[in-house]
């Protein structure tokens, strides 16, 4: 057997089956191909999340029916590529925990394997949304049922049954949201105005996981707006966040409004922008006006939020043109004169 260097290889010769889902900015299914050329250092990873390539490895190996989770986070250089000596380790380990073919794993190596996120300086624990969504997709994509918590979801979302908010899971509203058709996200666009603010936040930190049509695009922006006229700011973040999945006319025209009134960007918004709605700022006017509000905003880490976009492979380009271009008297510019003055170095 060939040796085995890279995660890719250890899941493709182990024989396991295996679903990949990013957890950086969005929980998305990534493919073992993409995993591939990243390891192989032939292509950067599409979505960085400060500094990191997050995963999320869901596997059956060996006689083990019930699947395994990894969450890993590989460490990324400053061009984005892998810094492969922690990968390396990790494989190393696991080589080693095993102590034999990896084709012919049984249960007590599938058992061996789920232990080695223990004290694994890679692992890392998303965060509750990430978790359910998480769940909520793997549980669709091995063919499972949904949670329990679905069903009391549905029948309040829908107006059918009139429930104690309070009563709905997490997991219930990732579950929905994962598997909504037609005529419930009608139904949702509908009920977006009057949902209590805790179950709206709830569940746009799930609908910013998954793609969202322009009626509910249209809700979510209304909700938004009213939520922050009533200076509910973490409901209004949230109604941007969920906009991320919306298509690229209603996101960025919304964008676009929130970006021309400066009283509007807070730190809260713009990292909304830039951590669920980021592939809506690869725009030519949009980039640079998010960036001088970035950069106008005092209690906004600039050059941290700046970096991490930069990570990003089709915005690298565009963001550090926009700090190079960047007038010396200009907000941006003047960002970039207080790093380098702090630190000696340009920043970008």
């Amino acid at each position: 057997m060939q040796p085995i260097h890279s995660l890719h290889d250890f899941f493709v010769r182990s024989g396991a089956e295996v679903w990949l889902y990013h957890l950086g900015r969005r929980v998305e299914p990534c493919s073992l191909e993409t995993l591939a050329a990243f390891e192989r250092g032939e292509a950067l990873w599409p979505a960085p999340w400060q500094g990191q390539a997050r995963l999320g490895l869901v596997f059956r190996l060996g006689d083990v029916r019930d699947p395994l989770i990894w969450f890993l986070a590989l460490p990324l250089d400053e061009q984005g590529q892998l810094v492969a000596a922690p990968r390396d380790a990790f494989v190393q380990r696991l080589l080693e925990t095993l102590g034999r073919s990896v084709a012919s794993v049984g249960r007590e190596g599938g058992e061996a394997v789920e232990n080695l996120m223990k004290d694994n300086p890679l692992a890392f624990t998303p965060t509750l949304p990430f978790q359910a969504v998480l769940h909520a997709r793997a549980s669709l994509d091995l063919g499972q049922p949904a949670s329990q918590h679905l069903e009391p979801v549905e029948a309040y979302l829908s107006g059918q049954q009139a429930l104690d908010w309070q009563a709905l899971g997490l997991q219930g509203l990732a579950d929905f949201v994962v598997r909504m058709d037609v005529e419930q996200r009608r139904q949702l666009a509908a009920r977006l105005p009057a949902l209590p603010g805790e179950v709206l936040t709830s569940l746009c930190y799930c609908l910013e996981h998954v793609a969202i049509d322009d009626a509910l695009a249209s809700a979510l922006r209304v909700r938004g707006e009213a939520d922050a006229a009533a200076g509910d700011v973490e409901a209004f973040c949230a109604c941007v966040r969920a906009m991320g999945g919306a298509e690229a006319a209603a996101a960025g025209a919304w964008f676009d409004a929130l970006l021309a009134d400066p009283d509007a960007c807070g730190p809260d918004l713009l990292a909304a922008m830039a951590g669920r709605g980021w592939h809506h700022l690869e725009d030519a006017r949009r980039l640079p006006r998010f960036l001088t509000r970035l950069a106008e905003c005092r209690n906004a880490d600039f050059m941290s939020v700046a970096r991490d976009l930069a990570l990003v492979p089709r915005l690298r380009l565009p963001v550090l043109m926009a700090l190079r271009e960047a007038a010396p008297d200009s907000a941006i510019g003047q960002r970039l004169a207080a790093l380098t003055r702090h630190t000696g170095t340009p920043g970008g």
